[in-house]
């Protein structure tokens, strides 16, 4: 079976720096794939380049089996990939509700369809309630649920979450793995970030572990947990 997202020798190099070290994987349709690893590891320059923000220097980036590296996010979007961002920035002077309609019109054919697909869309991340508030005046927790919200709204196939939980306190964190269990029921695939171990071990299905922009290991949560070189390179002894 073809893969949902195929990575083959993806390089990124910024002047003399690899961020990127031929890092070649595969994403497979309806699981949580987890990508770990330090700071600096390069983490986000990967999302940047899956979905059109960098090019890779080498390598190409395939989605249901056509080659997207090269193409404009807009473009990488419109496939059915969609992301967000780890500093959220909604439109601030924007209702919730408004905030989602405007992504939403990337599939809808008029007004009408995209308030239809914004409120189930709010709904599911539980946003609904605060579909008149203005973005800005939303709490840090609502912020993040509006970032998936708004990526949702796109109607991908593939989302890409990038530090979802970061910054949440534990009745925050545990909303959201609720809400990406559900994107995950209703046959979207997903792709995070995340550096708290006990939300990214608990909702993956496989983990990929980066480390100075290569590849580690790759295996289940269980498999990662007991790996000595992500042991030595992020998890440590305890």
């Amino acid at each position: 079976m073809t893969p949902l997202l195929e990575l083959k020798g993806i390089s990124r190099f910024f002047g003399g720096l690899a961020a990127l070290t031929d890092v070649s994987f595969e994403v497979r349709k309806d699981e949580i794939l987890g990508l770990i690893g330090p700071n600096g590891a390069g983490k986000t320059t990967l999302f940047n380049v899956v979905n059109g923000f960098y090019a890779p220097s080498r390598g190409e980036v395939f989605f249901k089996g056509e080659r997207i590296s090269g193409l404009k996010p807009h473009q990488v979007c419109a496939r059915g990939l969609a992301r967000t961002f780890q500093v959220v920035k909604p439109l601030q002077r924007m209702s919730v509700l408004d905030n989602v309609i405007a992504s939403a019109f990337l599939r809808a054919k008029s007004k009408a369809q995209a308030v239809q697909i914004a409120g189930e869309v709010l709904h599911l991340t539980g946003l609904y309630d605060d579909r008149e508030v203005i973005s800005k005046g939303l709490p840090l927790g609502k912020r993040k649920r509006l970032e998936i919200a708004r990526a949702l709204a796109t109607k991908p196939e593939l989302i890409l979450l990038d530090e979802s939980f970061a910054g949440l306190n534990p009745t925050e964190q545990n909303e959201s793995i609720d809400i990406i269990r559900k994107i995950k029921e209703i046959g979207i695939t997903i792709m995070i970030i995340e550096h708290n171990m006990k939300v990214i071990m608990s909702i993956s299905d496989r983990i990929i572990v980066l480390n100075y922009g290569q590849k580690i290991a790759e295996g289940s949560p269980e498999e990662t947990r007991n790996n000595p070189l992500v042991i030595e390179a992020y998890l440590g002894e305890a």
